[in-house]
């Protein structure tokens, strides 16, 4: 009997999201199948176009910080996990837990909201500094 390692037998040490194993496309499809989205669907709702997203998974492209946020939020990771596979993320296949389809379609809405509440409050706080630029002007001119 040999003590050879089987270089086809599943490894059991691997961090299958780990910055060895996967890269950021590949935890972001991941996360997003977890949370039995599509790629359109998740595009929508971040406000890319799919290619964008398409090419986030492909790793040809990367999102912008705001949008990462969002991410995160609406697939219920972090951010950290997204980028180096270490911290609050999706199970390691066939860890999976079975959650309800009810209750997920809950918790993809609890998702979204938090997402979407974060862009606005993002937009609303962009508002304001444009206001007092505006109102800094206004007193200077006058």
């Amino acid at each position: 009997m040999s003590d050879s390692i089987d270089p086809l037998a599943p490894d059991t040490d691997v961090d299958w999201y780990g910055p060895e194993a996967a890269t950021f496309g590949d935890r972001l499809a991941a996360a997003r199948e977890a949370a039995s989205m599509t790629q359109g669907a998740l595009a929508k709702r971040l406000g890319v176009k799919l290619k964008s997203l398409q090419n986030w998974e492909e790793d040809l492209s990367e999102p912008r910080a705001n949008r990462l946020s969002m991410m995160a939020g609406i697939l219920n990771v972090s951010m950290v996990w997204l980028i180096t596979g270490e911290g609050e993320g999706v199970s390691e296949p066939g860890e999976e837990e079975t959650i309800a389809p009810d209750v997920n379609a809950v918790l993809t809405e609890i998702r979204s909201l938090r997402a979407e509440f974060k862009s606005r409050t993002d937009r609303l706080g962009l508002l304001e500094k444009k206001l007092r630029i505006l109102l800094k002007e206004q007193t200077t001119n006058v």
